[in-house]
């Protein structure tokens, strides 16, 4: 059976209460699984397939639950059976659930845990929003500088289960300072009694604990790492960042940039179990704000009330003038947004890429401008055709500058360059197409207001 067939089969064997059944399928089914088959269930049914799991299995799978669905667990639980799940979930997936958390809830799910791991929680919770503090795990086994390898191995077995993953040892001296990094392999290869030091790699890549999240998704892709140690600025070793804590961070940012290109606000659930409400709130600013700015077009074409009674086939054209001109900027936006998130473009590139895109720009306007210039032979004549494809090559060449050059402009200010959204783009790109269609017209047909 595929995936999908398995969901379908634990599912009715749930409702059917075939226990001995169900329990058998479970532990041949990955955690991930797990959860994923719970999404299908209401929050009661929820509650008893979670309590039906072997204790062991519980907290990582309410681990990978929607956050919708742990909250309501949450409350739905006994404090004991709660208590045990977030005791025993890894730290970095209990800080992503108590940070979202409003601050009388934060309390409450604080009293369910003992002091060390509140201590624990609160010094994670302390680090900023979005940095690599917050998505590190401060489980993790260290060697140190000085012993063998036989001595290190025997850590190592002693104190497994302390260790998120042991695929990666981090060397540190005796006050925690980060030195170095040894891997599984080489410790396998090596012989006993061969020093930690003369093993070990000793320039490992590492990232401040205040820096950004997407810093440490960059590092652990550019090195292809699978372990990310972070440091406090004295480079003590706090935790690290695993690779599974990256893939989330780059789906979340991705999803992220993906909303403010739509001019949405950002969604932190499942668009599933968004209520209307939300999804009102976190589109109708944007929209508002688009509003007034295509007022400005209004404005605009009232100024040139006399070229458009003067020749109104202009208007038949200015759909395609102005929608060309914000298409072109909200490619240009597009790629230029991307590329600032990856990392393939800095800001002392911008010059280049200017110039790249300026040329790049022309080409597409006068190719452009050749296809609509046979619209304006068929609506008006030659002298409309010199008209629309002159100007379709400056409002090409324009909405592009700008779709290139504000992605750019944010990043300057310290602002988040996906905010420049296609719709946002579009919208001074419609502006600038009006103004300079209609001055074209103007100039060329000798018609008052020009000058």
């Amino acid at each position: 059976m595929d995936k999908s067939e398995v969901r379908e089969e634990v599912l009715s064997l749930f409702r059917g209460e075939h226990w001995d059944a169900l329990d058998g399928l479970l532990e041949e089914m990955a955690v991930q699984d797990i959860a994923e088959t719970m999404t299908e269930l209401e929050t009661g049914e929820a509650k008893s397939f979670l309590l039906r799991l072997p204790r062991d299995r519980q907290p990582p799978v309410f681990a990978y639950l929607s956050p919708t669905l742990q909250e309501e667990l949450l409350t739905a639980l006994d404090e004991e059976d709660a208590r045990f799940i977030l005791y025993h979930m890894l730290p970095d997936d209990r800080t992503a659930l108590l940070e979202r958390q409003d601050p009388e809830e934060l309390q409450n799910l604080l009293k369910l845990l003992s002091p060390e791991n509140v201590k624990e929680a609160l010094r994670l919770l302390g680090f900023p929003e979005e940095s690599a503090g917050r998505i590190m795990t401060p489980k993790f086994l260290t060697v140190r500088v000085g012993w063998t390898v036989e001595q290190a191995l025997n850590h190592l077995r002693s104190r497994s289960e302390a260790g998120e993953t042991l695929n990666v040892v981090f060397v540190t001296d005796v006050r925690g300072a980060l030195l170095g990094r040894v891997r599984l392999r080489d410790f396998v290869l090596c012989r006993p009694d061969r020093r930690i030091e003369e093993v070990m790699k000793d320039d490992p890549v590492k990232i401040l604990v205040s820096e950004d999240r997407e810093e440490a998704a960059r590092l652990m892709k550019h090195y292809d790492l699978e372990v990310l140690p972070v440091v406090d600025a004295t480079g003590v070793l706090l935790g690290i960042v695993t690779v599974d804590d990256v893939i989330d961070v780059v789906e979340e940012e991705a999803t992220e940039d993906f909303h403010k290109m739509a001019s949405v606000n950002t969604l932190n659930l499942s668009l599933k179990e968004a209520r209307p409400s939300l999804l009102y709130r976190k589109r109708i600013g944007w929209l508002v704000l688009l509003v007034f700015m295509n007022a400005f077009g209004s404005v605009a074409i009232a100024y040139f009330e006399e070229t458009i009674e003067a020749v109104v086939a202009l208007v038949f054209l200015l759909p395609l003038i102005v929608a060309s001109g914000g298409n072109a900027g909200s490619q240009s936006a597009t790629l230029m947004v991307r590329a600032l998130a990856t990392g393939d473009v800095q800001m002392k590139d911008w010059l280049r890429l200017w110039g790249k895109e300026l040329g790049v720009a022309a080409a597409l306007g006068l190719t452009m401008a050749a296809a609509v210039s046979l619209v304006g032979v068929w609506r008006g004549g030659t002298e409309l055709a010199v008209i629309v494809s002159s100007a379709m090559v400056c409002v090409v060449i324009t909405g592009s500058m700008i779709g290139m050059l504000l992605p750019f402009v944010l990043t300057r200010f310290k602002l988040d360059p996906a905010t420049a959204s296609a719709p946002l783009v579009t919208s001074i790109a419609d502006f600038f197409g009006i103004v300079i269609y209609f001055s074209i017209a103007t100039a060329l047909l000798n018609l008052p207001g020009w000058g």
